[in-house]
């Protein structure tokens, strides 16, 4: 939370880590391959990431992690509730456009949400998922960056909200598996 609220104190007072975000950025545009770049940036669209959401959800539902799934369902909502705000109050100027709304980076919070939640909901039974979910939302912030869609503190300002968003997510997930892993099998006695 902390870090997210300085992330965009800084943005909206112009303080020195939005000139050293500004100065970060041109050295990125353009460091790779535009389509390369652009695959991962789309990594963040919501036809693209909420459907890999959609799937764990309705696994998660189907396995009887109700509580699981409506969180991490729930979390998705709130991405465009506060980001859409956050842009309008924010207004920060795109790196290679004059146009605004770029703080925080909607298709990073989308794919930190969307494939963070998804891992969390699968963590269980795929151990790759998280590491997964870090690759992807890695790449679609990095796509961002290096297409010049968005700065970097736009990019970090939404990873962090989006820890925030997961963190109810991770705890229930994270007790339910406690829960589980503490039971013990029961044990007959007595003849069958």
């Amino acid at each position: 939370m902390l870090l997210f609220a300085a992330a965009t104190w800084q943005v909206l007072a112009r303080g020195p880590v939005v000139r050293l975000d500004e100065r970060i950025s041109g050295g990125l545009v353009g460091a790779v391959p535009a389509p390369l770049a652009e695959a991962g940036a789309d990594l963040g669209n919501m036809p693209v990431a909420v459907p890999v959401l959609l799937v764990a959800v309705v696994w998660a539902l189907r396995r009887g992690a109700r509580a699981a799934a409506g969180w991490a369902a729930g979390a998705m909502l709130l991405v465009p509730a506060l980001v859409v705000p956050l842009k309008l109050l924010v207004d920060r100027v795109g790196p290679m456009t004059e146009a605004s709304g770029y703080y925080p980076s909607g298709h990073t919070a989308t794919a930190m949400v969307a494939y963070g939640g998804a891992a969390l909901l699968a963590r269980e039974r795929w151990r790759w998922a998280v590491p997964a979910a870090v690759v992807l939302t890695a790449a679609t912030g990095t796509g961002l960056m290096l297409r010049g869609y968005h700065w970097p503190l736009d990019v970090f300002g939404s990873l962090c909200l989006g820890v925030l968003l997961l963190a109810p997510l991770w705890w229930v997930s994270s007790s339910g598996r406690r829960r589980s892993s503490g039971r013990t099998p029961r044990r007959r006695t007595g003849p069958s």
